[in-house]
């Protein structure tokens, strides 16, 4: 839709972006993003048919948001506000005997789409003052996603938490309910380490599975103790960074 002329473009962005996080450019002065497709919003610009000025999107569960500047008919540049249903890719396949890539399918069931977030942390001094090897999936997911929240809900550790470390635990996660989401440090080998969670009210569950795999599971399986997918039918990242 064609916004009232008084509508500041900018103040929309910025209040849509306090509720939905940072955004993603499909459109800047004109020219559209060229890697922009249905999984990174690109429907959304079907409506105004080339006339788009300056577009920005949100993954908003099974909803893409966009506001920004279009030309309507008459030439003349106009806020606007669109939104468009947001669908779930079908899961990447495996082959027989091939492991997993936990991440790719985290990046396609949020549809996740933006450049790397954090791609220079500096692991080793992390590493060095925790005094542990970090497990590689988790370092991968900070580095991609940066800070924010999967579904809005289950807040990302940019280091992990070391405050029950005395308990072998170090906690890379938790949700608005208090839930935390830890590692059990158990061997040499943190990539083996099992994700332990810890409920608010202290009981602990432990889960054979690597950091990546356990997000995936929780966001997709509605069986799993600790599932999202009953709430939403559609997941994506809720990103903390600066618009």
């Amino acid at each position: 839709m064609h916004l009232p002329a008084e509508v500041n473009p900018q103040q929309l962005t910025d209040l849509l972006s306090d509720r939905y996080g940072a955004p993603r450019t499909l459109v800047l002065d004109g020219f559209t993003d060229p890697t922009a497709d249905e999984s990174s919003g690109a429907a959304l610009l079907v409506p105004f048919e080339g006339r788009a000025v300056t577009i920005r999107a949100w993954a908003y569960g099974n909803q893409w948001v966009g506001t920004g500047t279009a030309r309507d008919a008459e030439g003349v540049v106009r806020p606007v506000l669109a939104v468009t249903r947001r669908t779930l890719p079908e899961p990447l396949a495996t082959a027989p005997g091939e492991e997993p890539d936990w991440l790719r399918r985290l990046l396609q069931i949020t549809g996740w789409t933006q450049p790397a977030q954090r791609p220079g942390v500096d692991w080793a001094e992390v590493e060095s003052r925790l005094g542990l090897d970090l497990p590689s999936d988790y370092k991968r997911m900070v580095e991609t996603f940066g800070e924010g929240a999967f579904d809005g809900y289950l807040g990302l550790n940019q280091e992990p938490w070391s405050h029950w470390r005395e308990e072998g635990l170090l906690a890379w996660a938790g949700t608005e309910h208090e839930d935390t989401y830890c590692w059990r440090i158990d061997g040499d080998d943190p990539d083996r380490w099992p994700v332990l969670v810890r409920s608010f009210d202290g009981e602990d569950l432990v889960f054979a599975c690597g950091t990546a795999e356990f997000v995936c599971r929780i966001l997709v399986d509605r069986h799993h103790p600790y599932t999202m997918a009953r709430y939403f039918d559609t997941h994506w990242f809720l990103s903390y960074r600066d618009a």
